[in-house]
This record gives C-alpha cells, structure tokens and sequence, in this order.
C-alpha cells in the first residue's frame, strides 16, 4: 500500500503485417517483461546486459526495482547499498534502500537511511509507517498530517488504519478510491481482507470475487479465499482452495510458499506445527501466535509463555493471546501476578472502541470477569454470543461454570452435556463442577458414579470430600454417609468420622420420614460397623430397635 507495485497497462496497438515480421525471433526488451510484470525474466535480461559490459547505473537500478517487485528484499538492499557508495549516487537511491530496510525489519537503518534523501511524498509515508513501527504517536500524527488527497497517500493511510484494527476507516477508504477508479481491482482484495478481520466471511468472499474474476491465479487471494473457508466451513475446505496455488510453479509465486506452509498447519489443526512454525517466526507474524497456540493445546504452557514473554503487544489478537497465557501460567502456578495481568490484557482489548461491540472484544470482558470472580456481569456477555459458539467445547466449558456460579445448576447441567472433548471430560475441574452440579439437582448418585470411574489418587479424594460435603448441605444423606465412609478408611481422621455419623443419623430420619427406602438401613448400619468407637454401639442398638419394630430384616 506503501508503494505502487504495478505497471501502465501494454499500450495498444496493430498487430505488425507478416511481410514485417522476421523468422529470427527478436530480442525481448525490458519492457516487455515490465508490461507483464514478470520481473524474473526482467533480472535476467538487465544481468546479461551488466555482465556484458553494457551495464550503466540505470541498469543497476532497474535491478534493484525488480528485486523488490519480486519479494527479494535483501538483494535490493545489496544492490542499493553498492550504489551509495558512489559519488554519482542519485538522491533519490537512500528513500529506495530505506524502503528495503523496512521490508526487511529493519526499522531503526529505515529511518537513517530516510533522512539522508529528499523530502518527498513516498519519504513521508515511509516515515508515516516507520512512526506506527516505533509507536510515535506525536510523529505519526504529524506525519499523517502531511499526507494528501492522492491515491498513494490514501493508500496509505488505509493501511495504517489496517494496522491499528481501524478496519471500517480503511474500508471506507478503499471504497471511496474505488469509486473514482473502477479498474484499481486489486483494492478489492484489500477490503476482502478488511471484512475477513472483521469476521464477515461471507461478505469477504463476494468481494474478493470480483477481483479473482480478473486475476484467478493470484496468490494473496487465493490465500484469502481459502482462509474463509477456513472460517466459514473447516480446514479440509481450506485446503482444497491452496491446491491450484501450490501447484503453481512461476517464480513469481516463490514468496507465498512460506505463508501456504504456514497456513496448512493452521487447516490441519496444527499437524507438523514444530516443523514449520519455528523457522517462520520471525518471517511471517502470526506464525508466533499459531506456535503459542499450538503449545496451548499440548498443555504446554511453560514453552507458550517463553514464546510471547517479550512480545509486546500491538493487534488485538496479541493482546489476548497473551491474556490467554498469563491466565493459564497463573491458574497452573497459583501466580497472583499472571492473573492480574491477565485481567488487565483482556480488558485492554474488551473495552477498546474498536473491539467492544465484537465476538473476541466479548469474550476478552467475560474472560477479565471470569478471573475477578464476577460471574454474573460474565454472563451478560456470553449470552449475547452464545449463539455463536453452541458446539464449541471450551466456550461451553466456561460458560457452565459461570451458569453454576451464580447458582443457576439446572442450565449449568445442560450446557456441560454438550462438551464432547474427552480431554475436558476428563479434567479435575470438569469433574468437580460437574459432582457438585449433579448434587445441587438432586442427583447425588450420578456424582458418586464420576468418582467411582477415577482411579485411586490426590484428584478422586479431593472428589470425594467434595461430594460428602456438598451431599451433607444439600441433604442427601445416603452418599454423604458413602462417601465420609470411604474417607474415613482412607484416612482415620476424626472429622471424617463426625461427618459420617450425622450423615448415618440423616438418612435414618429420612427413612422413618418415608423419604427413603427401608432397605437403605442395611447399607447405613454396615458402614456404622466398620468404625469402632462406643458412640456406634449406642446408634447401632436405636437403628436395631427400630428396624425390629417396623419389621425391616435385617443381616
């Protein structure tokens, strides 16, 4: 957007007569290859020219141009950098080797090299960049205030809007230059990309079809069409659209083989992620981001917060990811700090007024709720996206604990049968929810029958305290008494023995009560038998009387 990448049209003109037309084919011009943008056969041509000896500083130039047109910034830098090491060096070559730079990442050399050429609208906008680079806003601003009413200006512009998430600002842009200029197709693409980051999928593939009815075999694009598919489908989808692109064998397609790699990872849910992802690092930006998140799902958080520690923020998507990974890192570590700064990242990002009103923004308000224990302000936010979430498990995950916080366990229990994941089945903090759900509706022996299903270890007897208490408030006595029996084995602890006995006493009145069944007795007094003090004896001949009176056999 910064610089124009596209050549005048192939004038028009007659076709030669055959008698003009000779049998020996004539030598291509560099025009030629300009016209059609085929800047490798341009490179090959000027360095046949060089290394013939007539070579001249335009030569060097052009070079350099097509170096750059074609993705090659590095060899632009080299050729641009041997050139002002000449007398003869033109002015205008520094705001050139400046532009490498900043393709490059080189932002501090930018800036350096900038200032040793002319002032002019291209040195503007690249120091208009270079100020969103280096998070100046004095100078950015400034520099925004010299930008004109010209295509190239606006076309910046927008981009820098693009940058800061400002998306519905570079849209307008783009549609108000595409009003005046119905052939600049390719500004199509830039607002297909808009509407993509804005989550309108559907509206990002009408509009990137007019651009691929002129080009089909663009790279960029075919790369956003298979993104949405990615989005509006599932990740086979997506990567049928990748196919005819990386069937292509032009050079010029050459710099889109890092980003299809990068994104087959994303279509394949992270299948050969520590192949790709690490070398692309520092090549393509969101490659640190699908590597955290990778390392998320594997439970790895400690490599996920290594990862990002340094990154310092500046989309929306980084903020929350590293949200997501403090929140995480502190939950795992019982880190106060990670917490709050986890709080603190997702509300930057939900209360931003270029996020708030959008899913992530949403999700970032109910996710800095969440960890300050405000369940039910979490909830007004979910529920205005349940919608959009009713399969995904980690949503649903969430926002059942949030329906069971504020006490509403009827929901809860019907938000929790829809996770399918047997990874989240099978967690702690699924299972404990979910017991203490089942208890607080009633149905204490769908919670004894998770912990039947744990194996013996520190979880399954945390399950069980869980279930004994829980069970004791809620008055259900029959599996408080099974559960405080099984503790008290484990563990001959006094408390575990108090609990069983009123547990024992409680479902002994809820059977003269009627409310349970007579046969339940047999179980009471079989627990009561395996505790040896003398207060058992006194329960145990109460429990015998009365079991004798009512004609209730006994063992």
């Amino acid at each position: 957007m910064m610089l124009s990448r596209t050549k005048p049209a192939t004038q028009s003109g007659s076709a030669a007569p055959p008698k003009e037309q000779k049998k020996k084919k004539k030598m291509p011009k560099l025009d030629d290859f300009l016209n059609v943008r085929d800047y490798t056969g341009a490179i090959t041509l000027l360095e046949f020219s060089r290394n013939s000896g007539r070579g001249s500083e335009e030569t060097d130039l052009w070079i350099a141009y097509c170096a750059f047109h074609l993705g090659e910034y590095k060899r632009a830098m080299e050729e641009y950098e041997r050139m002002t090491k000449k007398d003869t060096c033109h002015p205008d070559v520094w705001i050139n080797l400046a532009c490498c730079y900043f393709f490059l990442g080189m932002y501090p050399e930018a800036e350096t090299a900038s200032k040793k050429g002319p002032e002019s609208r291209l040195a503007n906008r690249l120091e208009f960049h270079l100020s969103h680079k280096f998070n100046d806003e004095k100078k950015l601003m400034g520099h925004h205030q010299s930008l004109q009413d010209i295509v190239e200006d606006q076309l910046s512009l927008a981009s820098i809007h693009y940058l800061r998430s400002h998306y519905q600002e570079a849209i307008d842009i783009y549609k108000r230059i595409l009003l005046d200029n119905r052939d600049y197709v390719a500004l199509n693409v830039y607002v297909a990309l808009c509407y993509y980051k804005l989550d309108y999928y559907d509206v990002s593939q009408e509009v990137l079809l007019v651009y691929l009815q002129h080009h089909a075999d663009s790279a960029v694009a075919l790369n956003l069409k298979a993104c949405n598919h990615f989005r509006l489908y599932n990740g086979k989808a997506a990567e049928a659209e990748l196919k005819s692109l990386q069937e292509m064998t032009s050079p010029s397609f050459l710099f889109a083989k890092d980003l299809i790699k990068h994104n087959l990872v994303v279509f394949r849910g992270g299948e050969g992620a520590l192949q790709v992802l690490p070398a692309l690092v520092d090549v393509i930006p969101e490659a640190r981001l699908n590597l955290v998140i990778y390392y998320l799902k594997q439970d790895d958080i400690n490599e996920a917060y290594n990862l990002i520690k340094d990154l310092d923020p500046t989309t929306p998507q980084e903020y929350i990811l590293k949200g997501v990974v403090n929140a995480a890192l502190g939950q795992d570590t019982g880190s106060r700090d990670h917490l709050k700064m986890a709080q603190q990242y997702f509300q930057l990002v939900g209360g931003s007024a270029s996020e708030c009103d959008t899913i992530p923004g949403r999700q970032c308000m109910a996710s800095c709720f969440f960890l300050l224990k405000q369940f039910e302000d979490v909830l007004v936010y979910l529920n205005s996206i349940k919608s959009y979430f009713y399969n995904d498990d980690s949503f649903n995950y969430n926002y059942a604990q949030a329906k069971a916080s504020v006490g509403n366990f009827k929901e809860a229990e019907e938000i929790f049968s829809l996770i399918q994941s047997d990874r989240l089945k099978e967690d702690y903090v699924y299972l404990s929810w979910l017991a203490r759900i089942y208890i607080m509706n009633r149905k204490a022996r769908l919670a004894w029958e998770l912990y039947l299903k744990m194996e013996t270890s520190g979880e399954s007897f945390s399950l069980l305290q869980l279930i004994a208490n829980d069970c004791y408030k809620m008055g259900q006595f029959y599996y408080a008494a099974k559960a405080f029996d099984v503790l008290e084995r484990l563990d001959p602890n006094p408390e575990y023995w108090e609990g069983k006995r009123g547990a024992c006493v409680g479902v002994f009145q809820s059977i003269i009560a009627g409310q349970e069944p007579r046969e339940t007795l047999r179980d009471v007094i079989q627990m009561l038998r395996s505790t040896g003090t003398p207060q058992v004896e006194f329960i145990l001949r109460t429990m015998r009387k009365w079991a004798k009176e009512n004609r209730v056999p006994l063992p």
